[in-house]
């Protein structure tokens, strides 16, 4: 089965944090966090469409102007999320700069924040010299038990969030596929359908949750020849495809270990496939880390093994470790498989 989700650290583990996750097949990313990332080139920042904030501190918030710089010029909306103050941060870098003649760009900017009982949302037009336009607010939900709440609900998948406590909303950030469906190629080939863009369609009208007998016409294309077929999705589903549970990707940064963090942060990720999680301390220094609202590599791992999750990545490693990388890994390896 080939996964829906590809992701990759925008750095290495000394470096800026974040996440980039490109979605196979829909030349589209999402992007955790904006640090430093001219590594990703352009090619990469334009597919990210839908950018997720953990907080904005400078090493979390610095590449903002790198994908401004790239977006520039780009008929395209780009959509950024994250925690309260953050449409103000993004006026406060528009603010740094002179937008005289930009009136014909098509760049729009569209900030969500979320705060405890609604979403606040502000555009920020290129064709108006980004001058901010603020938008009716809506009533934020989160779970009652777990304070989680839904960011960006796609038919394909959903990403959710909560709030920790880094002397700041911190918020951690959960991908979650809504099932996974995988087409049969050698059945197709068997009924004479060649693959091509048109999977995708019929993958999108399951997600969107047509009925069987939803009918759609599919662009074929066979050696140059060009057909167009009226399908039956229930028939195109049975025949051809096995749904199964979807992927799930969770992103955690920036957070003190108490017990509510630690209680967040494990329902989060609860049996997720992959979990990036920072580790900027080793145990010994758990003091530091406290004091610092950060976690150890040990805490990151007891975590991981709480939640059941799969994989675990572990980042965002303080620079006082310079040289005992391995340390950090093992540490939070040897937590996770209970070493």
């Amino acid at each position: 089965m080939t996964p829906s989700f590809s992701s990759v650290l925008v750095n290495d583990a000394f470096g800026d944090p974040g996440v980039y996750v490109e979605i196979r097949w829909s030349k589209r990313a999402l992007l955790f966090d904006l640090g430093h990332n001219d590594g990703l080139g352009a090619r990469r920042l334009l597919r990210a469409t839908d950018i997720f904030i953990s907080h904005t501190h400078v090493d979390h918030f610095i590449g903002f102007d790198t994908v401004l710089r790239v977006a520039l010029g780009r008929g395209k909306t780009l959509r950024l999320f994250g925690p309260p103050g953050l449409i103000n941060n993004v006026q406060g870098k528009l603010q740094g700069y002179t937008w005289n003649l930009v009136d014909g760009y098509p760049l729009t900017l569209d900030v969500q924040e979320f705060h405890p009982q609604e979403i606040r949302r502000t555009l920020f037009r290129a064709t108006d010299w980004f001058r901010p336009e603020e938008q009716p607010s809506r009533p934020l939900l989160p779970e009652p038990t777990t304070g989680r709440f839904t960011v960006l609900a796609d038919p394909m998948f959903t990403v959710s969030a909560v709030s920790l406590n880094h002397r700041i909303p911190s918020f951690a950030y959960s991908l979650e596929e809504q099932f996974h469906i995988n087409v049969n190629k050698q059945k197709l080939h068997e009924a004479n359908l060649p693959v091509g863009s048109w999977l995708k369609e019929m993958k999108h009208y399951i997600w969107q949750g047509q009925p069987d007998e939803f009918r759609f016409t599919a662009t074929l294309y066979d050696e140059h020849r060009r057909e167009e077929r009226e399908l039956i999705l229930g028939e195109v589903k049975e025949q051809f495809c096995t749904i199964t549970r979807g992927q799930k990707i969770v992103y955690v940064v920036d957070a003190r270990f108490d017990d509510e963090n630690e209680a967040k942060i494990i329902a989060l990720a609860r049996g997720a496939d992959l979990l990036y999680c920072e580790s900027p301390y080793l145990d010994a220094d758990k003091e530091n880390a406290r004091t610092r609202y950060h976690l150890t590599a040990r805490q990151a791992g007891l975590m991981a093994r709480k939640a059941q999750v799969r994989n675990l990545v572990v980042f965002h490693f303080s620079p006082r470790y310079t040289g005992q990388g391995e340390a950090l890994e093992r540490e939070a390896r040897d937590a996770f498989l209970g070493t």
